[in-house]
């Protein structure tokens, strides 16, 4: 996933993305606590693409305010 990607989504689909990586971060340490863990370097882009959302829907959200005060 990269951030071109992420700018044509809505904040709503967005914010299901975060939601669903989260979700899928969460059981990626619960893997790793347990030794279950297959894929470790998908912990590290989980973690990544988790951050890539959230800056989106932050300059989304700048973006917003900025039009609302011209």
């Amino acid at each position: 996933m990269n951030a071109k990607e992420l700018r044509d989504k809505t904040p709503d689909q967005l914010r299901d993305q975060l939601a669903s990586l989260k979700k899928e971060a969460f059981n990626l340490r619960f893997q790793k606590a347990t030794g279950a863990t297959e894929n470790t370097a998908r912990v590290r882009q989980v973690r990544r693409d988790v951050a890539r959302v959230k800056t989106v829907l932050n300059e989304k959200a700048a973006a917003a305010a900025a039009s609302t005060e011209a």
